[in-house]
């Protein structure tokens, strides 16, 4: 049975409270720590007014606080908006506090619009470009120091953190493979070169001392209810929510509203279609098909789920309908 894990931005619905999100996302940790997911893990975002988790280390610490088993970690820190030796200090206490509980993952792209980059590094130039010797860099800080090394992450030094590559398109799935790191797709929102990165990925990997073999992880948005009616109409805040970014207007996760799809044109149908293709909306039977078809398509060694749902009480009734369904069939007497 493939592993499901967790994906939470933070959200902050209207008119509610980046406080509140944040209290929320813990509650969603405890609820999915008891319900038997791998990993808990929060995104990196910046100037966006629905998202609570820019703070990444310390929304993860506060949310490690109060669970028990559940790996936490960052899917993930944006890498060209920090400098590596702050990031290895950072994941290295959380690993100092919740030893084995600690992943890292890490992306190119910067998680924000441009005014908000120059503010986070205040120099764009070359920045992604340096990727790759950042991720290098980076995991070097976790490596034992040795006795006359003049540098070294206090803490993140010895600690075990495990390091993740997050990418939706080819590049991220040739340098997870070539540093043999494992991979995770973000097939949640963008798609469309899922297949193709995973198939590069699995082809180039080089064994490393962190990793022996491929290990894939792809994201997908997951809506579960009752009904299928309850599901597309939870599933409707997340629809507004893509369309407001595409327009230049994001802002706090919307209430969902029904009827939505019939509203829309057909370029905003197409958009929504693709960009959320890795989505799974429907009752416990449905879901677990869909789960199914995902798993087995890409091969994948792990789902990452995500549910930007309106209300808190449904968020987590839909984890809870996903572990259930997702659970084996018991056996005939």
């Amino acid at each position: 049975m493939i592993p499901l894990s967790v994906l939470d931005l933070s959200p902050i619905p209207e008119g509610s409270d980046a406080g509140q999100a944040l209290r929320h996302s813990r509650d969603l940790a405890r609820h999915a720590d008891a319900l038997g997911y791998r990993r808990f893990w929060m995104a990196e975002h910046h100037n966006m007014p629905g998202i609570a988790s820019a703070a990444t280390a310390v929304a993860l610490a506060h949310v490690a606080e109060g669970t028990q088993r559940i790996r936490i970690g960052a899917g993930g820190v944006m890498l060209p908006n920090h400098a590596p030796l702050v990031v290895a200090e950072q994941f290295g206490t959380l690993a100092a506090l919740y030893p084995g509980r600690v992943d890292l993952g890490l992306g190119r792209a910067p998680g924000t619009d441009q005014v908000a980059a120059r503010a986070l590094r205040r120099n764009l130039a070359g920045d992604s470009d340096a990727f790759p010797q950042d991720v290098v860099e980076l995991l070097d800080y976790f490596r034992p120091a040795a006795p006359d090394q003049a540098l070294r992450a206090v803490p993140g030094a010895g600690e075990a953190v495990e390091a993740w590559i997050l990418g939706s398109s080819t590049f991220g799935a040739q340098l997870a493979a070539y540093l043999g790191l494992p991979y995770a797709f973000a097939s949640h929102f963008a798609p469309a070169q899922m297949m193709d990165a995973i198939a590069v990925y699995r082809d180039r990997f080089r064994p490393s001392d962190r990793l022996a073999a491929p290990r894939v992880m792809v994201g997908v948005n997951v809506f579960a209810a009752e009904t299928e009616a309850e599901a597309r109409f939870l599933f409707s805040s997340l629809q507004q929510a893509f369309l407001n970014l595409r327009r230049g207007r994001p802002g706090k996760l919307p209430a969902p509203v029904e009827g939505l799809e019939a509203r829309l044109d057909r370029h905003e149908r197409a958009m929504l279609d693709h960009s959320l293709s890795c989505s799974v909306v429907g009752s416990r039977e449905t879901v677990r098909q869909g789960i199914a078809e995902i798993a087995a398509r890409t091969g994948a060694d792990e789902l990452m789920v995500t549910a930007q749902i309106f209300d808190h009480a449904a968020r987590l009734r839909s984890f809870a309908i996903l572990a259930e369904a997702h659970q084996p069939a018991a056996a005939p007497a």
